[in-house]
């Protein structure tokens, strides 16, 4: 993933066509615990890792998002871009709430659940993947739902500026969609059967730029203060 935060991947497929049925049943066995210290009975005393404004970033919060990093990547993301990618999503949330956009439906976070299950090859490589990240299914669930919320909000806000002219649908069949088929060997059908598809690609491309830019300035003029590691509220 490239710097940008976590909701601009979700606009790839939660807000755009899907291709294909990506629907799996959720593994069987796959504990729905939200308690980050699994089951030593430890008791976590949360800490502060940012201050934001008149608002905190908690350390619960830098784990779970780089446990997910790390389900999706394979590996976290250093502790200070994590807090980063959290700010963004607490600027995104914000006007998301001052604009009273609707959370998603319970139906709708459990398909996006299951899509999300579905880009693994296997329920049982997903299960491990989960063991090893150290996240379990309820915050799994909760991440997915918010990352569903920002992404959409992020949708709504800027797709009506996101434009594309022929042109560049044109441009992108010849110089990005067409070369790997081909260095594959594979079929390259024609623009007219691939064109609306093409065209939500460099829409969503567009929205991302978009919101990369609006954060950026965002975050200028907000007060970030990042703490070490350990402190206590």
């Amino acid at each position: 993933m490239t710097r940008a935060c976590l909701i601009f991947v979700f606009l790839a497929w939660a807000c755009g066509p899907r291709a294909g049925d990506m629907c799996a049943q959720v593994p069987a066995g796959f504990e729905s615990s939200s308690d980050p210290a699994g089951s030593t009975g430890a008791q976590v005393i949360d800490g502060v890792a940012a201050r934001i404004e008149d608002d905190v970033i908690t350390e619960s919060e830098v784990r779970e998002l780089s446990a997910f990093q790390e389900l999706v990547d394979g590996h976290p993301k250093p502790r200070a871009e994590v807090i980063k990618e959290l700010a963004d999503q607490w600027i995104v949330r914000g006007e998301a709430n001052a604009a009273k956009y609707p959370r998603p439906s319970k139906e709708e976070v459990d398909s996006a659940y299951s899509q999300f299950i579905g880009q693994f090859p296997s329920t049982q490589e997903f299960t491990a993947k989960c063991a090893r990240a150290g996240i379990s299914e309820a915050g799994l669930r909760r991440l997915i739902e918010e990352q569903l919320y920002l992404s959409r909000f992020l949708d709504y806000r800027f797709r009506s500026a996101a434009q594309v002219d022929e042109q560049q649908i044109e441009s992108y069949y010849h110089d990005e969609f067409t070369p790997p088929l081909k260095s594959r060997g594979e079929t390259v059908p024609p623009l007219d059967k691939v064109e609306d598809t093409i065209r939500e690609v460099l829409i969503q491309r567009a929205i991302n730029e978009r919101a990369a830019k609006w954060l950026d300035e965002t975050r200028e003029r907000l007060e970030l203060d990042i703490l070490l590691e350990g402190n206590t509220p």
